[in-house]
């Protein structure tokens, strides 16, 4: 392995270390009971701190990806992690839901926002000839978090309380969050080492010339309602096991560990073979794979096997979508600028995360509920269809029709 090899890797490192604290923020229905236990707070609203979460981090993608593309992965890393660690130690202190809402929902959110993008485009630029694999392997950790930390959380909560367990995550989060960033670095020549940091139009866009482009909201819309199943799924994993399978708390929480390894399992695997049959194709599948699992879920009574099957098969295209589209976006708006471009396109999962909850709210149980997601997530591979179909008319015509996408 040369030198240039090794410091890449290094990088890939930093990243998977900085990514699992970040993703342990999707543990969140580990602490919907306790918080009810201890306040007294209404179902839906608890769990409207962590769509409120999900959704200021995305926000904040659009502004750090900027930051991230002017003054580099470090520090907006650095920053990221301590404002992450600062928000779950206050929230350690909270008694209040909207206290709980600034400090878990907003403050954490907008360091998870601050530091996602970083280890993600700086990978990319590392290793250009392999974006579905090394996307795969960066937010594959972001989704193995939850898995890794679960333990670690129920023990603390059942050992220091829910308050304290917040405390002592904060701590844990910041430090290693901050160790990986130090981790972070550009290759020096990209250009010249590579030869990939163009899209396949031969350009690489800005923010602004990407929203001239048709295939952009195609692309948008298909990650909001690719997206949407999953965050819905993941939020309420052990309530679904409670409700809809009638499994005690502590089997039921079983799922948040389950989902957690198909969703990195997802990014992964889905990265890989979207490197070999292309992206687009990729996406075709596993937005098929996620209208059946709903449709299963929503018409058919859940044994403890299809439960798990079906929550797999969500989550594991959830993170499929999450490791394919910032290659899609690579492809096709060039790498850039891929900070500040994918850091607008993930706009749509951030509001992905608050369709879900709205969803659940206008819907009568969650048989219903999974019906009407099974819909949205049909539409996306409607969507993905014609985006195969104009990319195919385009590639035939020349470079110059695909510069119109």
């Amino acid at each position: 392995m040369n030198k240039d090899n090794r410091a890449g890797w290094r990088v890939v490192f930093g990243a998977v270390l900085l990514q699992l604290c970040l993703g342990a923020i999707y543990s969140w229905s580990l602490f919907n009971q306790p918080l009810i236990d201890k306040y007294g707070w209404i179902k839906d609203q608890v769990l409207l701190t962590y769509s409120l979460a999900i959704f200021v981090f995305a926000f904040t993608t659009m502004i750090s990806g900027r930051l991230v593309d002017q003054f580099g992965p470090r520090r907006i890393a650095i920053i990221g992690g301590l404002l992450y660690g600062a928000g779950m130690m206050l929230a350690s202190v909270v008694s209040s839901l909207w206290l709980m809402y600034v400090a878990y929902g907003v403050l954490a959110g907008i360091g998870v926002g601050f530091a996602y993008v970083c280890p993600l485009s700086t990978c990319v630029k590392w290793f250009p000839d392999k974006k579905g694999f090394i996307t795969g392997i960066t937010v594959g950790a972001f989704g193995a978090g939850s898995m890794v930390f679960k333990s670690i959380i129920v023990k603390l909560i059942h050992t220091v309380g829910v308050s304290q367990t917040f405390f002592y995550l904060g701590l844990i989060y910041m430090v290693l969050v901050i160790i990986g960033a130090t981790m972070l670095s550009l290759p020096k020549e990209r250009d010249e080492q590579t030869g990939g940091t163009k899209s396949f139009q031969g350009k690489n866009l800005t923010v602004r010339a990407m929203l001239k482009e048709k295939s952009f909201y195609l692309i948008w819309t298909m990650l909001l309602v690719g997206c949407m199943p999953g965050l819905l799924v993941i939020g309420l994993a052990k309530d679904i096991g409670i409700e809809m399978v009638k499994l005690d708390p502590i089997t039921a929480a079983h799922a948040v560990g389950l989902i957690a390894l198909f969703n990195a399992g997802g990014r992964l695997g889905w990265g890989i073979v979207s490197d070999r049959v292309g992206r687009l194709k990729v996406v075709v599948w596993m937005f098929l794979i996620t209208v059946l699992c709903l449709l299963y879920m929503s018409l058919f009574t859940l044994t403890l096997s299809t439960f798990y099957l079906c929550l797999s098969g969500v989550a594991c295209c959830f993170g499929g979508f999450l490791s394919v589209f910032p290659a899609i976006t690579s492809e096709f708006y060039g790498v850039e600028n891929l900070g500040a471009n994918y850091g607008v396109i993930f706009q749509a999962y951030g509001i992905s995360a608050l369709v879900g909850p709205i969803l659940k709210g206008y819907t009568q149980g969650l048989n219903q509920t999974f019906l009407v997601a099974s819909g949205f997530a049909a539409f996306g591979l409607f969507l993905t269809l014609i985006l195969v179909h104009l990319n195919r008319q385009a590639i035939r015509r020349g470079p110059s029709c695909i510069e119109d996408l």
